[in-house]
């Protein structure tokens, strides 16, 4: 049995881990990385980059079929499956040097392609090392939830891991979940030739402001989406080619194949935590607000540490504990300033509190911001205009904004810097975008909350008339 003695022992190669070494041994840390699958995680391998590289695909089928209005006649897209998965994984090599085990081993980390596990507070065993640590992070990320639905074992299904694997399109996909994933993959499919049909228990996009997700549902539904909300997966059947979900009130929907996108589950089981006296909750590692776990040695981050499950995350997580790890100083995780995109079209994004949450937290010292994408000159020009920006407002402060529409995911950045650093929107107001851009889309949202302020005041009336007539 080899023993190796480190300063800081990651556990897991995917965003937030990856990010964490490479500080920590460019800071001057001696760092071990453990990962016993794939370098990148599943944000580079199952998750994030492929998705967004299906999507692409789906988007250029579906600008070829509907470019008339834009002067340019509609062609019939001759999508080749396999040749979109093949760009898929392409954009996957692109990626992959950046986050593999030459780039880390050559910034100096030692990397064992093994899982981990605990055997001691202070120790972790990968195959036939054992590895003593100053300070751990547990960064193992998450996994596909698998719902115990009866017959579900014995059908065939995919998940977003499996799915890269399909060479052949979909004739009927049925996607089980209405979030984020579910919604993604349902609108490149039917893009790409695919009918589509989304179950969804509750209601689809359900954890985003209702108002903006019914922006974005409309238009997938108009795309051909059979979006099926309320409706709770009963029992499964099926075989390859030929599968169907009977749900709990009595309906039966059936499809070429299955997609499960019903959320997901930390990837800590086979850690051994309480050999450590690391306590778990319901949703992953339990972590203080500087994302410690009950060993004071050991930290949490990302996906593993129970809270908002997204690739950004993760990496805002490495940077707070990079502080506590590196330099003995206190550091607390955030999440007013967090924002989350959905990369439908249109796009979906949030971040801070939604108009439901600060109405419950502010009552009425909140006013709520409206501003159409109609009204944006370049959203006109590229005939994007069906969108919506509110911005939540606190004396002045911004404390939340809601975006539906195109690029809202691009959009949200300046809402995320503006909350981060507690911002007042007369600051928005004095910024000055170029025109024409849907970046202005931010600014006159800012407007929008100043013209009731300027223009139907009497007060202000009252003293530009005396200005003029007494002001030389």
């Amino acid at each position: 049995m080899q023993r190796l003695k480190t300063d800081v022992l990651v556990i897991g190669a995917g965003s937030g881990g990856l990010s964490v070494a490479a500080g920590a041994v460019q800071m001057g840390a001696r760092v071990v990385l453990l990962e016993g699958h794939k370098m990148g995680g599943d944000c580079l391998n199952y998750g994030c980059v492929p998705s967004k590289a299906l999507i692409a695909s789906g988007k250029l089928a579906y600008a070829q079929e509907h470019s008339a209005p834009y002067g340019v006649a509609n062609t019939s897209a001759q999508v080749d499956y396999a040749a979109a998965k093949d760009h898929v994984q392409g954009v996957i090599a692109q990626i992959e040097p950046v986050d593999s085990q030459e780039r880390f081993e050559g910034l100096g980390v030692h990397v064992i392609r093994e899982f981990g596990h605990f055997i001691s507070d202070t120790e972790v065993q990968a195959g036939d090392t054992v590895i003593s640590a100053r300070r751990i992070v547990i960064a193992t990320g998450s996994s596909p939830l698998v719902p115990p639905i009866p017959g579900l074992d014995s059908t065939p299904y995919l998940t977003n891991e499996t799915l890269w694997e399909l060479r052949e399109r979909p004739e009927h996909l049925l996607i089980i979940g209405g979030g984020p994933i579910g919604m993604e993959m349902a609108q490149a499919h039917v893009r790409l030739g695919s009918k589509v049909t989304v179950i969804e228990g509750a209601k689809a996009l359900g954890k985003d402001d209702p108002e903006m997700a019914a922006i974005v549902l409309d238009n997938l539904r108009a795309e051909g989406i059979e979006i099926v909300e309320d409706t709770k997966a009963e029992r499964i059947e099926g075989s390859d080619g030929s599968v169907t979900v009977h749900s709990e009130d009595g309906r039966s929907f059936s499809g070429s194949h299955l997609l499960l996108a019903v959320g997901r589950k930390t990837n800590v089981d086979s850690l051994n935590l309480e050999v450590a006296g690391v306590e778990t909750t319901g949703t992953g590692v339990k972590v203080d607000d500087s994302l410690r776990t009950t060993n004071r040695r050991v930290y949490a981050i990302g996906d593993a540490a129970g809270g908002l499950q997204f690739t950004h995350v993760a990496g805002y997580h490495a940077g707070v504990i990079i502080r506590s790890l590196l330099f003995a100083l206190p550091s607390k995780a955030k999440r007013n300033h967090v924002p989350w995109a959905t990369y439908t079209d249109p796009e979906l994004a949030q971040v801070g509190l939604s108009e439901a949450q600060a109405r419950a937290q502010h009552g009425d010292k909140l006013e709520v911001v409206r501003f159409h994408f109609n009204h944006n000159d370049r959203a006109i020009a590229e005939r994007k205009t069906d969108g919506l920006i509110k911005v939540m407002v606190v004396k002045g402060r911004p404390v939340g904004a809601s975006i539906a529409g195109h690029q809202a995911g691009e959009l949200i950045n300046l809402w995320s810097l503006v909350i981060a650093n507690n911002l007042k929107m007369s600051q928005v107001a004095g910024m000055v975008s170029p025109y024409p851009t849907i970046g202005e889309v931010n600014k006159r949202a800012a407007g929008a909350y100043f013209s009731p302020r300027l223009f139907e005041s009497d007060l202000v009336k009252r003293v530009v008339g005396l200005v003029q007539r007494f002001i030389p």
